[in-house]
């Protein structure tokens, strides 16, 4: 008995020795951002309940929490059911994002470590998220001006991680779920649980397919080729969305089978020259030009070719939906692949 006792005894101190490392190693790497207390932040989103859930991100839950002091924050949990895989992705999302500070991206104010869970708190977005406002219940909220703004700032947030940033990041899940929007609707890129960066040296990673279909380069989802040509095909599909009010999956046209996704559709409209009709009806006709509108439309095409070699980097496309000259003096979209299931 006291042999078996004096082994338990040693088996706590070692266990507890290795999750006290455990935290110095986290805090060292986490160093510059505010190390927040659980019990605070199970305090401010009342025990991580339901009612204060705000959705589902990759690799855990997100709750808006008020803090003891009145500050309203959004606190994403992950459990680590899988203890090394999610420790590594709450670190990787942590240490790509934490140096990562633009006008167009989530700000990361800090973290939590408890026992099996990680917790990340970032800055709320009281308007959510930007699908919401495209397809959910507060479609026809947003005119041309703003979402042309949305377009916009999408494009300079990933211009920053594709070509500003200490290294290049590529996303991998840029959806409409992942935009949020603050108090002004201005966008930030929001959940990097799925990213990666990309060393200076290659021109492509390849890996396993994580991300979200409907929003996935061909090249990706089939091969597993990897590259900021992922997250500009993915950007290409979101504009469009933005544009129509439609989901790319979910457009139909009178039950055609041949019209049930948005980017096919778009491509058809294209070649007759009437992609004009993909507007969303809830827009006013006379807020928008309807040439610069049919311009980004053409642009949301360019980047959703079938080959990444073909489509505009980030930091072009942001010049082309800034310029006045229409594309049809520049360049003209090939036809782009969707892959559907």
């Amino acid at each position: 008995m006291i042999l078996l006792i004096l082994f338990i005894c040693i088996r706590r101190s070692k266990y507890s020795k290795r999750i006290h490392r455990g935290d110095i190693t986290i805090a060292t790497m986490l160093k510059g951002l505010i190390s927040y207390n659980y019990k605070d932040l199970k305090f401010a989103t009342q025990n991580f309940s339901e009612e204060t859930k705000l959705g589902e991100g990759g690799f855990g839950a997100v709750y808006k929490g008020t803090l003891r002091d009145g500050k309203v924050v959004a606190v994403k949990k992950l459990t680590l059911l899988h203890s090394k895989k999610i420790e590594e992705d709450f670190l990787s999302e942590v240490m790509l994002i934490s140096d990562a500070h633009h006008p167009n991206l989530i700000q990361l104010l800090g973290w939590c470590s408890k026992g099996r869970d990680r917790i990340l708190v970032y800055e709320y977005m009281k308007n959510n998220s930007l699908d919401r406002f495209i397809f959910g219940e507060k479609k026809g909220h947003l005119n041309w001006e703003q979402r042309y703004a949305i377009i916009l700032g999408i494009a300079r947030g990933l211009t920053y991680l594709h070509e500003q940033f200490q290294v290049r990041i590529i996303h991998r899940d840029i959806k409409t779920n992942n935009i949020l929007l603050d108090d002004d609707l201005q966008p930030k890129i929001a959940d990097f649980g799925l990213a990666r960066f990309l060393p200076e040296d290659k021109s492509h990673l390849s890996t396993k397919f994580v991300g979200t279909l409907g929003y996935t380069a061909p090249e990706y989802a089939i091969h597993g080729q990897l590259s900021e040509k992922v997250d500009i095909y993915s950007f290409g599909i979101v504009l469009l969305e933005i544009i129509t009010g439609q989901k790319s999956k979910a457009f139909k046209d009178h039950g055609d089978a041949e019209d049930e996704f948005l980017l096919p559709k778009a491509w058809k409209l294209y070649e007759r020259g009437i992609h004009i009709e993909l507007v969303d009806d809830t827009l006013d006709p006379n807020d928008y030009n309807a040439e610069e509108v049919k311009k980004i439309i053409e642009i949301g095409l360019l980047c959703t070719q079938a080959s990444a070699e073909l489509r505009p980097s980030m930091s072009e496309v942001i010049v082309l939906l800034q310029g006045n000259d229409l594309l049809e003096n520049m360049m003209k979209p090939a036809m782009p692949i969707m892959i559907e299931t």
